[in-house]
């Protein structure tokens, strides 16, 4: 069952961690591609307001895609650690159940994201030479949220039986779809920002398709019929149950980024591209902690349902203090590379941009280990199903953004603003810190009494 898989139940946790990580970690920068070609075609083919109109959006973005996704992490924690327990019935059962329930969701999420596009762009104050530009933006990208759901599903389902390599082979193929549209319809066709989020659905499409057909009939672990596709009652409740307090963090964090966004706007359309260019940057250097993030995941719940409980004690420690190592190292790339990176965003940068994109990056660089505990409390607290524990650090991180935008903005001007995300995750970091102790404090006693158990 496990053979062609990485193999995160016995051996060396850490190694096997990072080696399942590293696919995971290509994988996220190829998702990320699909933004990062958009930002550098359309800032360099179109111009400023067309690269400031798709930055606008991604708070929104967030708020509805986030919102659908965060409800699939969700779905596939029983897989994994039904994988662990090494219970194949169950294992496949819930498997098929999240298929239908992603692709059932996501349907209702399409209706939902159209009918508050609009309203929340004129929530968040974007300027008006830039709101119709976003609004055609993301009004396209809505249409590509049931796919987008079914690809992360997917995508999730071959991570949850410990393989990571399968959905970046798909992801690949996606990437020079996704550049090809993209060049095709914005630099020849010159249909502007609607071309790039076209560019983005048909490739996502693409990664979906090869996923699903991967997944439905040659994953040689998964064994899908195709009658259990109907979901069921009993696992349907479960997997909400863990899927929606994912997808409240992603909401309540998102409405966060809308009210820090509308303290951006006020700034005008330069800083707004400055601040978008320096934020795409910045993402990139989150993804090997976001990778370790994801693969811990997996490891613990794989272990938890193996009810390993001492080995997910150790190995957390470990990854714990690898991920602020990491985090140091990203820090330094940051503020060394990032200014000349942000220059390929932005086809005649002016003075405003430049000083809005490399304030940021200084403010971020300087806390990033903040972010490196966040992905590794969460995962780890997520892997083990306590998903209630993401809801409270996006209820943490919400109120760090509130305060920045709404309190310190008029006081200190946009160097509140740079330092809105490291205070949303310190006020994340304290309460799954308080929440993971107290966990390890019930593992550590069960695995005390299994040990004497044995020796008796």
């Amino acid at each position: 069952m496990r053979t062609s898989t990485t193999d995160l139940l016995t051996g060396s946790p850490v190694k096997s961690i990072v080696r399942f990580a590293l696919p995971i970690m290509a994988s996220s920068m190829l998702q990320y591609n699909y933004s990062l070609v958009d930002n550098i075609i359309v800032g360099r083919f179109v111009g400023t307001n067309a690269l400031a109109a798709v930055g606008n959006v991604g708070s929104i973005n967030s708020f509805i895609i986030g919102a659908a996704l965060g409800l699939t992490a969700g779905f596939t924690i029983p897989v994994a650690q039904q994988f662990g327990a090494n219970n194949k019935e169950k294992m496949n059962r819930y498997a098929a159940n999240s298929i239908s329930l992603a692709f059932l969701i996501g349907l209702v999420m399409v209706v939902i994201a159209h009918l508050l596009s609009r309203p929340l762009l004129r929530l968040i104050d974007t300027p008006d030479d830039i709101i119709d530009l976003s609004a055609s933006y993301i009004n396209i990208l809505y249409y590509g949220v049931p796919v987008q759901m079914s690809l992360n599903n997917f995508n999730a389902l071959s991570r949850a039986v410990g393989e990571s390599k399968k959905p970046l082979y798909f992801l690949v193929v996606s990437v020079f779809v996704n550049l090809a549209f993209d060049i095709i319809l914005v630099g020849v066709f010159d249909f502007g920002v609607v071309g790039a989020a076209w560019a983005t659905f048909i490739s996502q499409a693409t990664a979906a398709f090869l996923s699903a057909l991967y997944i439905l009939k040659y994953n040689p672990i998964l064994s899908i019929d195709i009658r259990d596709l109907l979901p069921r009652r009993s696992e349907s409740l479960h997997q909400l149950r863990l899927g929606v307090p994912l997808s409240l963090q992603f909401t309540v964090t998102s409405i966060g980024s809308m009210v820090l966004q509308t303290a951006i706007n006020s700034f005008g359309a330069n800083v707004i591209a400055g601040f978008t260019a320096a934020a795409k940057v910045e993402q990139v250097t989150n993804i090997p902690m976001s990778g370790l993030g994801v693969g811990t995941m997996t490891f613990v719940s794989q272990n938890y349902g193996a009810k390993q409980y001492d080995r997910i004690v150790k190995s957390v420690k470990k990854i714990f203090w690898l991920d602020i190592g990491v985090s140091v190292v990203c820090s330094t790339v940051l503020i060394s590379l990032g200014p000349l990176i942000v220059k390929l965003f932005i086809q005649t940068p002016n003075e405003e941009m430049l000083y809005a994109s490399k304030h940021y990056l200084i403010a971020i660089s300087s806390c990033y280990s903040l972010v490196a505990i966040l992905f590794v409390l969460r995962n780890t607290l997520q892997g083990l199903g306590c998903t209630y524990a993401n809801t409270v650090a996006g209820i943490g991180e919400l109120f760090g953004r509130l305060s920045i935008a709404l309190l310190l903005k008029p006081l200190l001007g946009f160097s509140a603003v740079c330092f809105a995300g490291p205070v949303a995750w310190l006020l994340a970091d304290i309460p799954l810190a308080i929440i993971y102790l107290h966990k390890r404090r019930q593992f550590k006693a069960l695995s005390q009494d299994t040990r004497l158990q044995n020796m008796t």
